[in-house]
């Protein structure tokens, strides 16, 4: 923890032949302040960022970097239906982010070794 930042990261290691999903139950109050994530390749992967009742409701199918340069997406890009752009997304404790990933778009390239870095004020 950095101040009152916090950071969760998850690795997907290799080339992704399917798509993947995860779920965070965060263990005090806080805003979702940013989300970068790329894969090793050039890559078509999209990712969702919402909550378990709404998979999508942060970002919707944003593309990921390439060659291991993230792409870093902040509240001003928020564009689900559950945020509103410019303002963090603020989750109670106990609150589940949720998150997808489609590994290789619309029949594109499949995405390798992707990470995903979510970072988080608490409060």
């Amino acid at each position: 923890m950095l101040g009152n930042l916090f950071t969760y990261t998850i690795h997907l290691h290799g080339t992704l032949a399917a798509n993947a999903t995860g779920n965070i139950k965060l263990p005090v109050a806080a805003s979702l302040i940013s989300v970068a994530a790329c894969g090793s390749n050039a890559n078509n992967g999209l990712l969702d960022v919402g909550t378990s009742a709404d998979r999508d409701g942060i970002l919707s199918a944003v593309d990921i970097g390439d060659s291991n340069t993230p792409t870093e997406y902040d509240r001003a890009d928020w564009d689900g239906a559950l945020a509103t752009a410019g303002d963090p997304y603020h989750f109670d404790k106990g609150s589940i982010l949720a998150w997808d990933l489609d590994y290789d778009g619309a029949s594109g390239t499949a995405a390798a070794n992707v990470t995903l870095t979510l970072t988080f004020l608490e409060g």
